[in-house]
């Protein structure tokens, strides 16, 4: 964990953004220890009696949770420090969402 955030605060340090990033330096390192530990327990449970019948583990519940509380972090972490623009990159889709919405406000306006 010491060396992961370490890692994550030399980039902040190297962006500028060490003071404001602290705690989430601190958040995303646990995040990523818990993971790796929840990893080696099992995800499906198969009931003997029927192993068509399958049920997710509280692991993998708690996986789940974390991976998308850790995606959410690390976004926050690389946007405060200026490594991620949204605006930088346009998806195809939403590219095409955007023409679609001006052709119906041209077809509104009778252009």
């Amino acid at each position: 964990m010491k060396e992961r955030a370490a890692e994550l605060f030399a980039i902040a340090k190297a962006n500028g953004c060490e003071e404001n990033a602290r705690e989430l330096v601190e958040d995303i390192a646990f995040l990523e220890e818990r993971m790796q530990e929840l990893r080696k327990l099992p995800f499906i449970k198969v009931d003997p009696n029927n192993p068509e019948r399958q049920k997710g583990t509280a692991a993998a519940k708690q996986y789940k949770d974390l991976l998308q509380q850790y995606t959410n972090s690390l976004k926050l972490f690389l946007k405060m420090c200026g490594d991620l623009e949204e605006d930088e990159v346009e998806s195809p889709l939403r590219a095409w969402a955007k023409a679609k919405t001006q052709e119906a406000k041209d077809k509104l306006r009778g252009d």
